[in-house]
């Protein structure tokens, strides 16, 4: 190992996903994960994943394990995931100078919400990942460049999820071909809630990247391309200002586009499910009623109704009590990743106590609803 390269070591990261206000639909280079758009987030605090890297000197090819729960333990990952966290691997070894056979690196990964089932896992997992491997690597990159490093894995929204609070990527002035994130406002500015209406919790039929594919071939993808610039000043404001009407009515505005894009594609991609309406009806209803819920989604079928805190327990009651909701989860606007201070193991030896449903973030003045 050369003397440029950081002593090799071991770390835990917590990263949570991210919900999007403006999507992030269509990309100018999709492996470079080059969007099309801007778009803006919200950092959450509960739905997260935590990784553990370990830098092992010497040749040898990367190890990835997944630990879905304390009973089973920690397993080999899919083939196709495995690849992916592979090829992000490869991108923080020249991000860091590590030339080719100087280290491998064995990865140990768990999410407390359902993967691939359009809640943002991909956000969670690839920010987790640059920040354990960088700090493994004895690296502390700043909020952009983190963003640049996350992003490598190509998943877009990953460059949202290492930033706490209101983020925007790409961030006003950020380099066309190396997009980076900035925060509008820290958590702290505003206190909203996502009540996440899980009606589907396996992995969706069309992914994410399949959909980013598709998306130019629908006919009202320019249309929403043109009216995107008004929308995202109504959201910065909506943030700025706390409003949450404004909020509520733009964000529902662009995740029902969102959706008419993806199944107006060729071939059309339909992330809804039956349980996907009653949902939304039932977040409107709630508004009737007199409650401040306002619906969107990700590229899935699960709805999230986004309220300030006063509201969340109503809202999370009523939505609980609709039949096609398995699951309601309770989060809300987080302070972003974070490294735990007593790693745990990682491999097939791992202890995976730490990787079940419910785990949360444990950081001064953060939250784990």
């Amino acid at each position: 190992m050369s003397d440029s390269v950081p002593r090799p070591g071991r770390a835990t990261a917590v990263a949570p996903a991210n919900i999007a206000f403006v999507k992030y639909w269509g990309a100018v280079d999709l492996e470079r994960a080059i969007p099309r758009n801007p778009s803006i987030s919200m950092t959450l605090s509960r739905c997260v994943s935590r990784t553990t890297v370990e830098a092992v000197p010497g040749p040898g090819d990367d190890e990835v394990f997944l630990a879905p729960s304390a009973v089973d333990g920690p397993a080999p990952a899919p083939d196709e995931f495995a690849r992916r966290v592979r090829a992000h691997l490869g991108a923080i070894r020249r991000w860091a100078g590590v030339g080719p056979g100087e280290l491998r690196f064995r990865v140990t990964t768990a999410n407390s919400f359902p993967a691939a089932a359009g809640l943002a896992s991909s956000a969670s997992g690839f920010a987790a990942l640059a920040v354990a491997a960088g700090a493994a690597l004895g690296r502390r990159p700043d909020g952009a460049e983190l963003s640049a490093l996350a992003r490598a894995s190509g998943s877009g929204s990953a460059a949202r999820s290492v930033l706490g609070g209101y983020v925007e990527w790409p961030a006003p002035g950020s380099a066309p071909d190396d997009p980076r994130a900035a925060q509008l406002a820290p958590a702290g500015h505003w206190d909203l809630r996502d009540v996440v209406a899980v009606v589907e919790s396996g992995p969706k039929e069309v992914s994410s990247l399949a959909g980013h594919r598709l998306a130019p071939t629908s006919p009202h993808f320019a249309r929403r391309l043109e009216l995107l610039p008004d929308r995202l000043d109504r959201v910065r404001r909506a943030i700025r200002e706390r409003d949450v009407e404004l909020l509520g009515t733009t964000i529902e505005e662009e995740a029902v586009e969102l959706h008419l894009v993806a199944m107006s594609s060729r071939p059309p991609v339909f992330y809804w499910a039956p349980g996907t309406l009653e949902a939304l009806a039932a977040v409107r209803a709630m508004r009737r009623d007199g409650l401040a819920a306002w619906a969107t989604m990700d590229a899935g079928a699960n709805v999230h109704a986004i309220v300030p805190a006063a509201d969340e327990p109503a809202v999370a009651e009523r939505l609980a009590g609709v039949a096609a909701v398995r699951r309601v989860i309770r989060d809300g606007v987080g302070t972003g990743p974070y490294l735990e201070d007593e790693p745990a193991q990682s491999g097939p030896d791992a202890a995976a106590g730490a990787g079940g449903a419910g785990i949360g973030p444990r950081r001064a003045g953060g939250s784990a609803r």
